[in-house]
């Protein structure tokens, strides 16, 4: 069950045993949106049931597609019955769902239906503009005046473009090649370095045809409209990004020996696992294979001395996601860490590199950051931990910051829990089970 209220974790020992990460977050919604496109029952196991991907699931609902959950000896099965998506009555509500909001508005726009997009007060504060301009330059009627939801999006002609992406996006490009299917022509993306290409697995497995190719440091993504998606059954693999709070505690907390079942390793959101080496933990990929079209592994984590490390802006894209709890690891290292190449953790569910920066010092970690980058001086080790961190409504911070209390002197306490459920409704239950104390504040 996913907790609520404020939360305090504290020290309690080494972290040991073995956890499974909750279903990837893109991959789930990502098989909603296709299996509501294509032709047919598509079926969707290891989805993630948190918040965000049930509010893609409704939207999917209210565009025309049937979606049922039916609980199976194995675990819940979902099926998707794709159809010819419809106005929705209502506005699509995406709660605090950047990815699904801009990926269903790139959808629909294809789908050339009337739409109003809309969020809580966090997505309403975040940047929609970077997907509605390409949209526009394909034909797409938007009407985002300030850049911010609430969105209305008009029935339009779609007619193919190519987009150069000043910034590598993953849900802007996937939004771009959503619509795509809907236009006429070819559609080509650019993108500047290679953003995690779940998009472009899932197309090709319900059958769409692309071309892509290396272009300078980046990659050049083609794809012709009018093409008809047929059904296809996914499995949905760990979340690497939700892995990554469990391999963290047992990075940092002494004595610990963790393993993370079936995970998925897609070296376009493996960074964060990379870095971690680099610094010194024990981190093992064992037993690799492929699930779905993606890479897949268990990932065992034991405790070993950590050093500061230099994490460059091209580490970025595979990994922006864990920026904060890679900054509770560089607080138990030794040594500076530097990362560059953050200016995307401006305008995630909150400030990112503010929060990181305000938690670490309530904390007793000294830490500074710029515009797009964050140093923090580690302590080796020795956190003294007893603040009490403001999550700021961001689900990542509210983790990342318990997970600092499993190892340091004092316990840290968050003010708000109940995000955690957006992206992690079993978190606490997952660290309780491997030895980790958390309990209400």
């Amino acid at each position: 069950m996913a907790a609520s209220g404020g939360l305090s974790a504290r020290r309690a020992g080494a972290i040991r045993g073995e956890a499974r990460a909750p279903g990837d977050k893109s991959i789930s919604h990502r098989a909603l949106v296709l299996g509501a496109l294509a032709g047919g029952e598509s079926t969707v196991a290891g989805l993630l049931e948190g918040h965000d991907v049930l509010r893609t699931a409704a939207a999917m609902r209210a565009l025309g597609a049937e979606v049922e959950r039916d609980l199976t000896d194995n675990g819940p099965i979902w099926r998707i019955s794709g159809a010819q998506w419809r106005s929705p009555e209502r506005a699509l509500y995406f709660g605090n769902s950047g990815t699904g909001c801009r990926l269903v508005l790139g959808a629909a726009a294809g789908a050339g239906v009337a739409a109003r997009f809309d969020g809580d007060l966090s997505l309403r504060n975040r940047p929609m503009r970077r997907v509605a301009e390409p949209l526009i330059a394909m034909g797409a009627k938007v009407d985002a005046a300030d850049g911010r939801l609430p969105i209305d999006l008009h029935p339009g002609a779609l007619h193919g473009v190519e987009y150069a992406l000043t910034v590598a996006s993953a849900q802007v490009k996937s939004a771009i090649l959503l619509a795509a299917l809907g236009a006429k022509g070819k559609t080509t993306v650019i993108e500047p370095a290679p953003s995690r290409d779940h998009t472009e697995r899932m197309l090709a497995a319900f059958g769409a045809r692309l071309d892509i190719a290396a272009a300078g440091g980046g990659r050049r993504i083609a794809i012709e409209g009018g093409q008809q998606l047929k059904a296809a059954s996914v499995e949905v693999p760990g979340d690497p990004s939700s892995a990554a709070f469990l391999a963290a505690a047992a990075a940092i907390a002494p004595g610990s020996d963790v393993l993370i079942r079936n995970v998925l390793v897609n070296p376009l959101r493996a960074g964060f696992y990379a870095t971690l080496k680099e610094m010194g933990a024990a981190v093992e990929f064992v037993g690799a294979r492929n699930l779905s079209g993606e890479p897949v592994a268990d990932i065992r984590v034991r405790h070993a001395p950590l050093n500061g490390v230099v994490v460059p802006a091209q580490c970025a894209p595979s990994m922006i996601d864990e920026y904060p709890i890679l900054s509770i690891v560089a607080a138990f290292a030794s040594g500076t860490t530097r990362m560059e190449g953050l200016a995307e953790l401006r305008v995630k569910e909150s400030d990112r590199l503010a929060a990181i920066e305000d938690g670490l010092k309530a904390n007793g970690v000294i830490a500074k950051s710029g515009l797009d980058w964050l140093e923090v001086q580690g302590r080796n080790g020795d956190v003294a931990g007893g603040g009490l961190v403001k999550t700021r409504l961001d689900h990542r911070i509210a983790m990342s910051f318990l997970v600092m209390g499993l190892a340091s002197e004092k316990p840290v306490s968050i003010d708000d829990a109940a995000m955690i459920a957006t992206s992690f409704p079993d978190f606490v239950a997952t660290l309780r089970g491997l030895g980790g104390e958390i309990a209400p504040q």
